[in-house]
């Protein structure tokens, strides 16, 4: 009669248990991996042991609510869920409580598609753009991690919600920036992180009020870009600049926050002192040498030595060496010093004097011609420049190399040392006496003589005589006939005679005549009185303007 009752008892039971509704149960077993649960059924259910938040506060015998998804499998055993029978009443809970808008505390339970899943007494979605300001990149971070969250949105019909963190953050971050803009003036000191790097500085989060560091001040001293300095994340102290309010917006200093190395810069690097520091920067115009952070000196291309002909500082220096320089001068206000390593040397111009003193005959090699002399070198370092005037007595000498080409080896005669301008003029001519000083031993007016075309111009033709002096015959004496081009009579070269018919040693310029080279006395002292009527009736037979077209020409 008993297992009759109980038979319809279980009957009665389970005519009570509907699929899709919560009833209660018992835990009647605790395992590793699910827990048993009996509600009246004809046999118990299983429960996965991860829809508990933790498995080891259960208790045999404690009652719970399940949600009974089916009577019976088929195997005939109930499917239960716990977290649906959560999900469900808190669902109805969310509903009566919550609308959008809402601060709510949730969990994160697991990483989806496009989010993350919250449980916030029902599944709601949060997506990775409302995670946080920046979206982050790795989600699995903040698994199994509580935060306040705000509901954007509530779908009824299909029980969706999603959640946001992102505007929480920023709404404190908006009140933390309020507050900040307030109370921050220049001169505080803030702790902050580096947000965001740029070509040009650094942001800083100060707890909810972004700032920019800019690169120039981050370091006293040379960076070539903030990465330099600071990463991404790093926490560093920072100095107010400035505030701007109303754009709210601040300035930070980083390099405020130390001593200005330039503040005693004269006591810890003297002029005159002897430095050490390294090469950090080459320029074409000299090398950027650190002294010690925040202060560096430059060694201008023309003091790294006194000898040697550098062009740019590249060619005897490298960046990261190590050197020794002594300095040269200081403008604090610019925040420059000027070295120099020279100095480190003596200077072999102050011996020039006493080594080249004026008078003295010396030797060197042409090593560059320009066009108004050739430089000659003495020693490494030290030239000395013949100029064209001083190359020859008797002749002109347009560009030295109608004299001299790169290499000759040369003698010529000290003619000034100027030490402060690093100059030795030198003479070559200076090495013989001047013809002209006994012009009438080697020529008389009336003498007949032999010399080679060395010259054409439109005027005349230039002729060298004895003693490497030149001498000129004008367009009207080199026949007795109209000459319409000096060039259809006479070339260079060609070997002449022709008559001395004036010797002007002020202007040191004989004039000839070929035509008259033939002439008796009589013929001769007509020619002679015709050519200075000539000559001083126009220009044309001016020998100085004859040589100064010569000379363009």
């Amino acid at each position: 009669m008993s297992s009759i009752m109980e038979e319809l008892l279980a009957m009665s039971e389970l005519g009570n248990l509907h699929s899709g509704t919560i009833v209660k149960g018992t835990i009647t077993e605790v395992r590793q991996n699910e827990v048993i649960v009996d509600i009246g059924g004809k046999s118990e259910g299983s429960i996965s042991a991860s829809e508990f938040f933790d498995i080891g506060e259960l208790s045999i015998g404690e009652e719970i609510e399940v949600f009974l998804e089916k009577l019976e499998d088929k195997d005939g055993n109930p499917i239960l869920s716990f977290d649906k029978a959560e999900q469900k009443k808190n669902w109805e809970n969310i509903l009566s409580k919550c609308e959008e808008g809402t601060i709510i505390s949730g969990r994160v339970k697991s990483k989806v598609k496009g989010g993350l899943i919250v449980s916030i007494g029902v599944d709601a979605f949060l997506p990775a753009s409302q995670i946080d300001i920046q979206p982050p990149k790795n989600l699995d971070q903040y698994l199994a991690q509580t935060y306040d969250f705000k509901i954007l949105k509530i779908n009824t019909e299909r029980r969706n919600i999603v959640i946001s963190r992102r505007e929480l953050i920023e709404e404190q971050r908006q009140e933390k920036r309020r507050k900040l803009l307030e109370e921050v003036k220049p001169g505080d000191t803030r702790r902050g992180t580096v947000k965001n790097i740029t070509d040009y500085g650094a942001f800083i989060d100060l707890d909810g009020l972004d700032g920019l560091l800019h690169i120039t001040d981050m370091s006293w001293g040379r960076i070539s870009h903030p990465s330099e300095m600071l990463k991404v994340g790093e926490e560093i102290n920072v100095m107010i600049i400035e505030v701007d309010r109303d754009r709210e917006r601040v300035s930070l200093g980083l390099k405020q926050t130390t001593e200005n190395p330039w503040e005693n810069i004269e006591k810890k690097f003297p002029v005159g002192a002897k430095v050490s520091g390294k090469v950090v920067n080459l320029v074409p115009y000299g090398a950027f040498v650190e002294l010690e952070e925040g202060v560096e000196g430059l060694v201008h291309v023309t003091e790294l030595s006194w000898t040697k002909r550098i062009s740019k500082p590249s060619e005897v220096l490298k960046v990261g060496e190590e050197i020794d320089a002594v300095v040269l001068g200081i403008q604090k206000d610019e925040q420059k010093i000027s070295l120099g390593v020279r100095q480190l040397e003596v200077n072999p111009w102050d011996m020039a004097r006493h080594n080249y003193p004026v008078g003295a005959r010396v030797r060197g090699k042409v090593r560059n011609l320009t066009t108004y002399g050739a430089f000659v070198e003495l020693e490494e370092g030290i030239d000395g420049m013949v100029h064209v005037s001083d190359m020859s007595w008797t002749r002109k000498i347009n560009h030295p190399s109608e004299m001299l080409k790169k290499g000759d080896e040369i003698d010529a005669i000290v003619l000034d040392v100027d030490v402060d301008q690093q100059r030795i003029s030198l003479g070559m001519r200076q090495l013989t006496d001047d013809p002209w000083s006994e012009i009438d031993r080697y020529f008389k007016i009336g003498d007949v003589v032999k010399g080679k075309v060395t010259k054409i111009t439109s005027y005349g033709a230039f002729i060298q005589l004895d003693q490497d002096i030149d001498g000129l015959v004008h367009i009207s004496q080199i026949a007795e006939d109209h000459v319409e081009k000096i060039k259809d009579v006479l070339k260079e070269g060609d070997e002449v005679d022709a008559r001395v018919i004036k010797i002007d040693r002020d202007d040191r310029r004989i004039g000839l005549s070929i035509k008259a080279a033939s002439y008796d006395r009589d013929q001769l002292a007509a020619e002679v009185a015709a050519f200075d009527k000539v000559r001083s009736d126009t220009d044309l037979t001016n020998l100085g303007d004859i040589l100064d077209e010569a000379t363009k020409e």
